[in-house]
C-alpha cells in the first residue's frame, strides 16, 4: 500500500499527505488540549502575496448557528491530529471566549491592527 500516492478530492483536486484542499478543510472539528471538541474550521485566511494561510476562522459556541461566534486562530497554533480526525488547539475555552472574535452577523475586520491583536493574545508572530 502507498500512503505516499495522490488522491483526488471531490472536486478533482489532487492530495497528496502533504496538502489538502480548502473545502476539505472548511467544517473540519478544532479540540482544545484536552482532546475535547471546541468548534470547526469556518473558513481559513491567506495571504495574497506569500500565499500561506495566516489564520484558520473557527465557528464556536451557539446552537444551530444562533450565538455562534468566529474566532481567528493563527494557523501555527493548529496541529492536525490525525487520530482525532480534527486540529488541536493548545487553548482553553477561556482563552477562546476573552480573544478576539465577531458574531455570525458581523463582518470580520481586515485592517493589520486586527490581526496583531490576534496574533498577540495567542502570543504569536504576527506578518509571516
Amino acid at each position: 500500500m502507498d500512503t505516499g500516492a495522490n488522491q483526488t478530492n471531490t472536486a478533482g483536486v489532487p492530495e497528496t499527505s502533504n496538502l489538502i484542499a480548502s473545502d476539505k478543510i472548511e467544517g473540519t472539528a478544532v479540540y482544545g488540549k484536552d482532546r475535547e471538541k471546541i468548534g470547526s474550521v469556518h473558513n481559513f485566511v491567506v495571504d495574497k502575496e506569500s500565499g500561506k494561510a495566516s489564520c484558520a476562522v473557527m465557528s464556536f459556541g451557539g446552537f444551530l448557528e444562533i450565538g455562534e461566534s468566529y474566532h481567528p486562530l493563527p494557523w501555527n497554533t493548529l496541529t492536525y491530529d490525525t487520530d482525532l480526525g480534527g486540529y488541536v488547539v493548545d487553548v482553553t475555552r477561556q482563552q477562546l471566549a476573552d480573544a478576539p472574535h465577531y458574531a455570525a452577523n458581523e463582518q470580520p475586520r481586515a485592517d493589520p491592527e486586527y490581526g496583531r491583536r490576534v496574533h498577540g493574545h495567542y502570543g504569536t508572530p504576527f506578518g509571516l
